[in-house]
C-alpha cells in the first residue's frame, strides 16, 4: 500500500523522544516500511531521515500555557497542516493514517477521495472532539486502550482497540536487576507526569531512585524536583531508548506516577519488556496493562499507598512481567492490528475486529 502518516508537529519523530506519540509514530511507520509499504510520513522538521520523513515545519514547541505562543503554535500548525492534506489529496495514497491531534486533517477527510482512519491517543479535548464531529461520516477511528476508547464512547462508539507496542529488541529481558539496588522512574518531567510523587514515594518505601527523562518546563523542575534531589535521588539525563533500556532493566521496580488519566502508557510496556514489576497509581490505562503478576497499583495521588505499591512489586516475578509484553506490547503486533485496520478501511465494510486483549487488573 501506499499510505500517508500524519504526525503531529509540536515535536520531531525520533530520539531521544519527547513523549509517547513521538515513538508510537515513529515505530509505526518503520515497521509499515519494513513490510514493503510505501510510507509518506508528513512531520516536523529533525524527524529521523531514516523514515524519510516530509518535512513540512519546524517543531511547533509547547504553549505550556502562554497564550501568545499559544496562538503563535495555533497559526503554524493550521498553515502546516493545509499544506499536508493538500499534499495528501495530491499525492495518489491509497489510505491515509491521521496520527495528528489537531482538527483541520479531521475536517478535510470530507473532501478527500483517498479514505483515511485516525488513530485516538488523547481524551477528548474540544477542538479535536470538534474535529471528530465534523469527520467525514462512516470515518473508522482506533484507540489505544479500552480506558480510552470508553472515554471517547459518546462521540466515536465502535472505535477499534490496537495497542502501542513497543520494541522488544531494544528494551531486553534482564532477569536480574542491578546490585545497586535502585527503582526507576522515566518519562516527561512535567506537573501531570507527578514525578515529584514518584521521588516522595520511594523515598517512603527505603528505595534509592534513579529518573530520567526531557525537562520541558523549568519552572516545575526548579520548583518541585530540584528541591527533593539528594544521594537517594538522581537524575540521570534525557536518554537513548538503549540506554533507557539499560536503567529500566536494572531496577528492582518501575514506579508510574501520572496525575491524569493516562491514554496507554508507553513507559509501563517498557518497562515489562525489561522483566521489570510496575508500581503504579492505577489511572487510565494503566490498570489495563498491567495485572496481578506484573503490577502493584495504589490510589491516584496517594503516596503512602504508591510506596506501599512499590514495597509490593519487588517481589514480583520479573519473567511474568517479560512474558506480558511479549504477548500484548510488541510493536509487531500494534503493526499488524493497524493493517488490519487498513485493509477494513479499503473493503469499505467491517472485517475480524482487532483484538483487544483480556485484561486481569492487579490488587491495588
Amino acid at each position: 500500500m501506499k499510505i500517508a502518516v500524519i504526525a503531529h508537529l509540536k515535536f520531531p519523530i525520533g530520539q531521544p523522544y519527547l513523549g509517547g506519540l513521538e515513538m508510537h509514530t515513529h515505530h509505526l511507520a518503520g515497521a509499515l516500511r519494513a513490510r514493503g509499504h510505501r510510507v509518506t510520513l508528513f512531520a516536523s522538521e529533525g524527524s529521523d531521515p531514516a523514515l524519510v520523513p516530509d518535512p513540512v515545519c519546524p517543531p511547533t514547541g509547547d504553549a505550556l500555557g502562554d497564550p501568545v505562543a499559544c496562538e503563535r503554535i495555533e497559526r503554524a500548525e493550521l498553515v502546516a497542516y493545509e499544506r499536508i492534506m493538500e499534499a495528501v489529496a495530491r499525492g495518489g495514497f491509497d489510505i491515509v493514517h491521521n496520527n495528528s491531534l489537531h482538527d483541520l486533517p479531521l475536517r478535510a477527510s470530507n473532501t478527500l477521495a483517498v479514505p483515511m482512519t485516525t488513530a485516538l491517543h488523547t481524551p477528548p479535548f474540544e477542538s479535536l472532539a470538534e474535529g471528530v464531529r465534523a469527520a467525514k461520516p462512516g470515518m473508522i477511528f482506533a484507540a489505544v486502550s479500552p480506558s480510552l476508547a470508553q472515554e471517547w464512547q459518546s462521540l466515536v462508539p465502535d472505535a477499534r482497540i490496537i495497542g502501542n507496542g513497543i520494541d522488544l529488541s531494544t528494551f531486553a529481558f534482564s532477569p536480574a536487576a542491578d546490585p545497586a539496588d535502585y527503582v526507576f522512574w522515566s518519562g516527561r518531567i512535567v506537573p501531570e507526569k507527578g514525578t515529584h510523587l514518584a521521588i516522595d514515594a520511594a523515598r517512603r518505601a527505603g528505595m534509592r531512585l534513579r529518573f530520567a527523562g526531557p525537562q520541558p518546563n523549568p519552572r516545575y523542575w526548579n520548583e518541585w524536583i530540584a528541591p527533593r534531589l539528594g544521594e537517594d535521588v538522581a537524575y540521570v539525563g534525557h536518554l537513548s531508548h538503549r540506554e533507557l533500556a539499560r536503567q529500566l532493566g536494572g531496577a528492582r521496580a518501575a514506579i508510574v506516577s501520572p496525575r491524569w488519566e493516562e491514554p496507554f502508557g508507553l513507559v509501563v510496556a517498557e518497562a515489562l519488556a525489561c522483566g521489570t514489576p510496575v508500581a503504579a497509581f492505577g489511572r487510565g490505562a494503566i490498570p489495563d496493562i498491567l495485572d496481578r503478576h506484573s503490577g502493584a497499583l495504589a490510589p491516584a495521588d496517594d503516596v503512602a499507598a504508591l510506596a506501599r505499591a512499590i514495597q509490593r512489586a519487588v517481589g514480583l516475578d520479573r519473567r511474568a512481567c517479560r512474558r506480558r509484553a511479549e504477548t500484548l506490547y510488541d510493536a509487531q503486533v500494534m503493526t499488524d492490528g493497524y493493517e488490519e485496520l487498513y485493509r477494513e478501511v479499503l473493503a469499505g465494510a467491517p472485517a475480524n475486529r482487532t483484538r483487544a486483549a483480556v485484561f486481569e487488573r492487579p490488587a491495588a
